[in-house]
Parts: structure tokens; C-alpha cells; sequence
């Protein structure tokens, strides 16, 4: 499975399904992360976490382990 966790910086990928449960995963849903969205890889933060993406035409920083938890493709 490649996740949202390990995409590469510069890169736009899309969303393949949101795993996780209940409140986690509807907060990631709120902010816009849906199937079929795409997402641009922005950059990293200098240590590491989090990762700032371009959703929907805004940007968004989200912590790896929520990251880890969308699959795209």
C-alpha cells in the first residue's frame, strides 16, 4: 500500500481511500482529504514532521502518522 506518508516532495498524487476510524478519520475528511482528490507534496518540516500538502486550492500541514493513513496512487 503507498501512502501519503511516502510521497515524494514535488510530486501530486491522488487520493486513493481514507483508512482509519472514527474521529481521525473524519477530521481528515473535514479538511478536504476525500477518494479521488488530488494532493500536492509542498515540503517537509526541517525535522521531519509535519508535511505541508496543497489540497483544494489551500494549503495544509498534517502530521505522517494522519498521513499514513491515505492510500494514493
Amino acid at each position: 500500500m503507498n501512502t501519503l506518508k511516502n510521497a515524494k516532495i514535488g510530486s501530486t498524487v491522488k487520493v486513493i481511500k481514507v483508512h482509519g476510524e472514527g474521529p481521525v478519520r473524519r477530521r481528515i475528511m473535514d479538511m478536504g482529504i476525500t477518494k479521488g482528490v488530488e494532493i500536492y507534496v509542498r515540503k517537509l518540516a526541517p525535522l521531519g514532521d509535519p508535511i505541508e500538502l496543497m489540497v483544494r486550492g489551500y494549503e495544509l500541514s498534517l502530521r505522517k502518522d494522519d498521513a499514513d493513513m491515505i492510500e494514493v496512487e
